[in-house]
């Protein structure tokens, strides 16, 4: 069972956190860039349109922010996934419970590789950068995932940054239901310490 404990960080965590967090962006990004510059350039030449999308999502204190992605689907994504949602109650059913589908047909090659390696996350180097997101940390999720599953967890969820990496990535990731995720999420926040950090980064 996990542990119930205080929720939040205090003030000498959070500057703690914060600083660990820039040190280790600033680090990422110089041994990263050759990366992201050729995953850039092969988003663009697979997809023709802009390499880097934002979509809104729930920080701390419940303020929204864009989290950054490189692209990884076709450019009609959205009407693909409306008519799959609309001819198959299957998939309706797993993105209803999920919100994602194990096999996405929206997915590009180049997308199905970076999704896989979790390098489309790169760019949310920058959300971190900005202070919007932490290096580990809650998965960052929409709002009608908060609404949704987070009922009991709310607080915790709102207590701390979203992170490139957490619990729920080295814990299983696919392999685990959603209740469990927010559990991880909770138990995150309840007794983090420095050391908690450093250790999901370097499982991660």
């Amino acid at each position: 069972m996990l542990e119930r404990g205080r929720v939040g960080l205090n003030m000498l965590e959070r500057a703690a956190k914060r600083l660990f967090d820039l040190v280790g962006v600033l680090v990422m990004l110089m041994l990263f860039a050759p990366i992201m510059l050729s995953i850039a350039l092969a988003v663009r030449m697979t997809t023709g349109r802009q390499v880097i999308y934002g979509h809104t999502r729930i920080g701390r204190d419940g303020r929204e922010f864009q989290c950054y992605k490189f692209r990884s689907m076709v450019p009609n994504a959205d009407e693909v996934l409306r008519r799959l949602l609309e001819s198959d109650p299957q998939a309706r059913a797993e993105w209803e419970r999920d919100f994602k589908l194990k096999d996405d047909p929206r997915i590009t090659r180049v997308g199905r590789f970076i999704r896989k390696t979790s390098l489309d996350e790169l760019p949310q180097l920058w959300n971190v950068l900005r202070g919007e997101m932490s290096i580990v940390g809650p998965r960052p999720i929409v709002q009608l995932e908060l609404d949704r599953y987070y009922d009991a967890a709310r607080d915790h969820y709102l207590s701390v940054r979203p992170g490139l990496t957490g619990l729920w990535q080295v814990s299983g990731r696919n392999d685990i239901g959603y209740d469990e995720r927010v559990n991880l999420d909770r138990h995150y926040v309840d007794n983090w310490n420095v050391w908690t950090d450093l250790s999901i980064r370097a499982i991660a």
